[in-house]
């Protein structure tokens, strides 16, 4: 079975049933239902043939959100070509360490983005092969492909270095998608409102896919904007939610009264790409009625822990298990610890990805006897609760002492003034690392208060040596902090 026999419960199985709305830039709003959703992308493959794309070629792509990202995927999928999804915030120096690892066949953007590209790279615009696409026939084209097709070749978000290309496989994706539809009751009674970039896999990977499984309705706008939230949330009446901390923070701005009334109408917020501070979902839960539900995924598995739909969402923790995912928590060893303390979480199940492409040495590294080492540090209570502690490259020891940033920025960030904080390990000739934070403050900062609660509540050796207090952390597009580039800068 391949990823396209999911889908055609949908292509096909709903092929009447209204599927998405979106509003281009001029204010016209395009309505599909999903047979016209299946005709466009078989029209697209058609295009995609004449140009000479064949199974196992690589496509990138370097757009916003739009529909014709859809006629895309989907025509890739029934070809059994590899979609390289380019974030369009990456610039000359990240475009071209992935166009020179991937090696696709040709990029489509648009004709605004075609000065981003190197020259002598094939750029196709999006525009024109949509109107090429027009006189195509709209029977499918389908080529052979099963669980162990390579579907994507998508690039991890590089927050500590070069980014490395996981392959993922037609039953990676089908795999995630079936786990989530099922554990979070999504059905073709929802409407989810997407504002997540479906050059990630967040929005690709569960947003999109879920979608096209269930059949629910979806709103796909180009980008989350705040100014626009509640037109959003009033107009459409999504059910479902899909975003980062950063949209659920923005969201805690809207009016007390505006906040009931969307958590009367929704049914899931779901988080996740980065940590939800605590006192956001206690805070989001008071105003809006609802409990964030957080899960833990990465670029090389999708998804591998959630909290439950039914059941408590335990504040600071990523939940349990997935169903056919296999997690483990492993010290440097690779020896099980005993739950409550400390290790790498490894994972396991068909959502894992085939490996990095073209790098034998990585892939060789991150799997070991069938398991995918995370790099990932956590705790599991003995209920079965995980709870992420940060990432292994983050690890500070400071004269002997293993210290994890997350636990101090979680503190940091409750207390008054302190709206973001990021902490990270620095040289020091005494102590081996010494911890500095950085800090996204309101004027009313005080340093001093600061300093004191942190000596009150932390081990002398984990509080921080400096406070640098910045306009902004520098984040991937998905919200994660690119702690290397505070290394740099440090």
């Amino acid at each position: 079975m391949s990823l396209l026999d999911l889908f055609d419960l949908s292509l096909v199985g709903r092929r009447d049933a209204p599927a998405l709305e979106y509003e281009y830039a001029d204010g016209v709003t395009l309505s599909l239902t999903f047979g016209a959703l299946e005709s466009r992308s078989n029209q697209l493959a058609y295009v995609l043939q004449q140009r000479g794309i064949q199974r196992g070629d690589r496509l990138a792509f370097y757009l916003a959100n739009c529909v014709e990202i859809i006629d895309l995927w989907l025509a890739c999928v029934k070809l059994g070509v590899i979609v390289v999804p380019i974030n369009v915030l990456y610039r000359e120096r990240e475009i071209g360490h992935i166009l020179a690892d991937a090696d696709p066949r040709a990029v489509v953007t648009t004709a605004s983005q075609l000065g981003t590209f190197p020259d002598g790279v094939p750029c196709w615009t999006i525009d024109v092969l949509s109107s090429e696409a027009l006189s195509m026939p709209t029977a499918r084209v389908h080529v052979l492909c099963d669980a162990t097709t390579p579907a994507a070749l998508v690039y991890t978000s590089g927050t500590t270095g070069a980014s490395k290309g996981a392959v993922l496989t037609h039953g990676n994706f089908a795999a995630n998608a079936l786990a989530l539809v099922a554990c979070w009751r999504i059905t073709d009674q929802d409407r989810y409102l997407a504002a997540l970039p479906l050059f990630h896999v967040h929005g690709l990977a569960n947003g999109l896919h879920c979608w096209l499984v269930s059949g629910c309705h979806m709103q796909l706008v180009e980008r989350f904007e705040q100014a626009r939230a509640l037109e959003w949330f009033f107009q459409y009446e999504p059910t479902i939610f899909f975003g980062v901390p950063t949209m659920f923070v923005r969201l805690l701005d809207l009016a007390a009264h505006d906040a009931r009334m969307i958590g009367k109408r929704m049914r899931l917020f779901v988080s996740g790409s980065a940590p939800l501070p605590a006192h956001v979902l206690e805070a989001f839960a008071a105003r809006f009625g609802h409990v964030i539900l957080e899960r833990y995924g990465m670029t090389e598995t999708l998804m591998n822990i959630s909290n439950p739909y039914d059941g408590e969402r335990r504040a600071g923790t990523v939940g349990l298990p997935l169903p056919m995912t296999g997690v483990c928590i492993c010290d440097e060893d690779g020896a099980v610890v005993p739950d409550g303390a400390s290790g790498e979480l490894w994972v396991r199940g068909p959502n894992v990805c085939d490996g990095y492409w073209r790098r034998p040495d990585a892939t060789a590294a991150a799997f070991v006897d069938g398991w995918f080492r995370t790099g990932d540090i956590g705790v599991r209570a003995i209920d079965g609760y995980i709870t992420l502690e940060g990432r292994r490259s983050d690890l500070i020891i400071s004269s002997g002492f293993n210290i994890y940033p997350r636990e101090i920025e979680e503190l940091l960030t409750e207390q008054p003034g302190v709206r973001e904080a990021a902490v990270i390990g620095v040289p020091d000739a005494v102590r081996g690392e010494i911890p500095v934070a950085y800090l996204v403050t309101d004027d009313a900062f005080d340093a001093t208060a600061l300093e004191a609660t942190l000596r009150a509540q932390l081990a002398s050796f984990k509080v921080p040596r400096r406070y640098i207090r910045v306009d902004a952390l520098p984040r991937t597009a998905l919200g994660k902090v690119q702690k290397h580039l505070l290394l740099t800068s440090s």
